[in-house]
């Protein structure tokens, strides 16, 4: 009996320290966000001279990017992965705003059609992480679906952020194909030297989840401002998780995609140097 709750405190200790470990990799992916978050809650207390605030914003934004690549933290293929982020999410913001969807009320010398530029770094910081997680957690994807699926896939979910405003919303359906596509597939990670494996639509679910969560917090310092919130905070929608979720899902699919076209390139050329 002794040996049996041995043996079950031991398990219980492990899973606590993996879980520790895990929860530490998981914060050190983040860190592009948890700075762009402490810079919105500290501008939003403290003026800054001289520049308005969504400008200081993108400056600390811009050295943050410097920061990483010049300590190693990112590297310059995940730079160019970061960017390409950033142009989608201004693009996107852009529409937006100009739609009426949200707002950025304050002033900037920054801003371009009322849209500061830092806010395309609030979408660089999801590539940010999916780059780092991928790297530190040794990230592997089973039965990845073909490419000719996972591209036009990621760009209707896409296209579908600027046509429901003229046409039908196709979000469900599109959510209901992504399902499909990705039922049989598994990413596989690495935990203190032990793998795990998660359904794919879970992993997708989890963090648009934990978006939405971050999003409140965005919204509660001031980072846009939706309709409902001119007066007064308060809580995002929940309906707006759907909207991470696809946003995650074009994310996800992207970042895959150049990892496996960078894999297969590097392979065929004898290099090693990861995405």
């Amino acid at each position: 009996m002794d040996l049996i709750v041995q043996k079950m405190e031991g398990k219980i200790v492990r899973a606590l320290k993996q879980l520790v470990l895990f929860g530490w990799e998981q914060s050190l992916s983040c860190l592009f966000p948890v700075i762009i978050f402490a810079s919105l809650a500290f501008t939003q207390i403290v003026t800054l001279p001289f520049l308005p605030r969504y400008d200081w914003l993108l400056l600390i934004c811009l050295l943050m990017q410097w920061g990483m690549v010049r300590s190693g933290l990112e590297t310059r293929d995940e730079l160019k992965v970061i960017t390409l982020f950033h142009l989608i999410g201004l693009a996107l913001e852009l529409f937006k705003v100009h739609m009426g969807s949200w707002s950025y009320p304050e002033e900037g010398y920054s801003k371009i059609f009322g849209v500061p530029l830092y806010s395309g770094f609030m979408y660089a910081s999801v590539a940010s992480y999916l780059c780092q997680a991928w790297r530190r957690l040794n990230v592997e994807l089973v039965k990845w679906p073909p490419f000719y699926i996972v591209v036009p896939l990621a760009a209707a979910i896409y296209l579908n952020f600027f046509t429901h405003h003229y046409w039908i919303d196709i979000r469900w359906w599109l959510s209901g194909l992504v399902m499909i596509v990705f039922w049989k597939s598994w990413v596989i990670y690495e935990v203190g030297g032990t793998r795990y494996r998660m359904p794919i639509a879970l992993s997708f679910v989890l963090i648009g989840f934990f978006i939405w969560i971050a999003e409140n917090i965005a919204t509660f310092f001031g980072a846009w401002e939706y309709p409902n919130q001119t007066d007064a905070w308060s809580l995002v929608h929940l309906g707006k998780v759907s909207s991470w979720l696809l946003l995650v899902i074009v994310s996800f699919l992207i970042v895959a995609t150049l990892k496996r076209v960078k894999g297969n390139n590097s392979t065929s050329m004898g290099t090693s140097e990861s995405l």
